[in-house]
C-alpha cells in the first residue's frame, strides 16, 4: 500500500485558463497601453485632432518559494514503496499550492508576488459595511465590472472557495422559479453561465467592518490575463550529509516564480462575501 497523503487545496488556475510562462531568463517586462488613441471625424481639409496614448508595463522577476522535510533513513529502509519519491511529489504539490495562493492573494511584500486581489485597478463589488451574503446581483455586477471596460473576452470565469459555493447552493435565484444561484443543472458553468473554479486557496478569513476573519472573496475575470511565470525548473536536492549523525535525510525544494496581471480591468472581485 502507498502512503496516505494529506488533504490539500484544489489546483484550479490552469483549468480556468491562466497563462503559464516557463523557462524564463532574466527579468520580464511586457509593455501595454494604459489609455488608447482615439479617432475623430473631421471636415474635408481640417487638421486632424491630436490623440495620444499612454503606456504602462507589467514587470515580473523571480521570487523564491521553497521548503524542506527531514526523513529518517530507517523509514526509507523499512518502507515497501518509495517514500523519497512520494515526498518529492508532495513537495512539488505544496509548491504549486503556494504559487496558486500567491496568484490569487499574494501581498506583493515580504518576498511574495502580487496576486489578483491586491492588484491596483481591478473592479470592485461591495457587499456592505460589514460584508453581506452574496446574491445573484453581486455575481452579475462582477461580470459587469469587467464588461464595462471591454475586457469580457478570453477565458472568462468565476473563482471562489467551498464556503461560498455552499451558501450559493442554498440561496434562491428569485422568489418563484425554484432555482438557486448555483445551478443544479449546468455542471460546467454553474454560475451565471460561466465556468467556476472552487479552491480553498481563495481566502475566507478577510475582514470588513465588524465582520472580522469571516469574509470570503469571489473573483470574476479573463484568467488568460493572469500570467504565472517560472524561472528554471523545480530544484530538488536530496541531502544525506548534513544530518548524517542522526541518520536523517533532508529533501529540499526550491523554485522561482512571479505573478503578473496583464490588464487589471480583466478582473473584478467581491472581498466581503459572508457565509456565516
Amino acid at each position: 500500500k502507498g502512503f496516505i497523503d494529506g488533504l490539500t487545496d484544489k489546483i484550479v488556475l490552469k483549468d480556468l485558463g491562466a497563462t503559464f510562462l516557463t523557462d524564463l531568463v532574466g527579468n520580464l517586462t511586457m509593455p501595454g497601453l494604459d489609455s488608447q488613441a482615439s479617432a475623430t471625424w473631421e471636415s474635408e481639409v481640417a487638421t486632424n485632432d491630436e490623440s495620444s496614448s499612454t503606456l504602462r508595463k507589467v514587470s515580473m522577476s523571480p521570487k523564491r518559494v521553497g521548503t524542506f522535510v527531514d526523513v529518517s533513513k530507517q523509514l526509507l529502509a523499512q518502507s515497501s514503496f518509495s517514500v523519497e519519491m512520494w515526498l518529492r511529489n508532495h513537495l512539488q504539490l505544496k509548491t504549486a499550492i503556494a504559487v496558486q495562493v500567491a496568484a490569487i492573494n499574494g501581498s506583493g511584500s515580504s518576498n511574495q508576488p502580487t496576486g489578483i486581489l491586491n492588484t491596483s485597478g481591478i473592479g470592485s463589488v461591495v457587499g456592505g459595511t460589514n460584508g453581506l451574503a452574496p446574491t445573484w446581483a453581486h455575481l452579475v455586477k462582477l461580470e459587469e465590472e469587467v464588461a464595462v471596460d471591454n475586457a469580457d473576452m478570453g477565458s472568462l470565469g468565476y473563482l471562489t472557495n467551498a464556503k461560498v459555493r455552499s451558501i450559493l447552493k442554498q440561496t434562491k435565484l428569485d422568489a418563484g422559479s425554484g432555482l438557486f444561484i448555483w445551478s443544479q443543472f449546468e455542471k460546467d458553468a454553474p454560475l451565471n453561465g460561466y465556468k467556476t473554479g472552487i479552491t480553498n486557496s481563495v481566502p475566507s478569513t478577510l475582514d470588513k467592518g465588524s465582520s472580522t476573519g469571516v469574509c470570503s472573496a469571489i473573483l470574476f475575470g479573463n484568467f488568460s490575463d493572469l500570467y504565472i511565470g517560472q524561472w528554471g525548473g523545480i530544484d530538488l536536492v536530496v541531502n544525506p550529509y548534513t544530518k548524517a549523525k542522526e541518520a536523517t535525510v533532508e529533501i529540499i525544494i526550491n523554485s522561482w516564480w512571479d505573478i503578473g496581471v496583464a490588464r487589471p480591468q480583466s478582473f473584478a472581485a467581491m472581498v466581503d462575501a459572508l457565509t456565516v
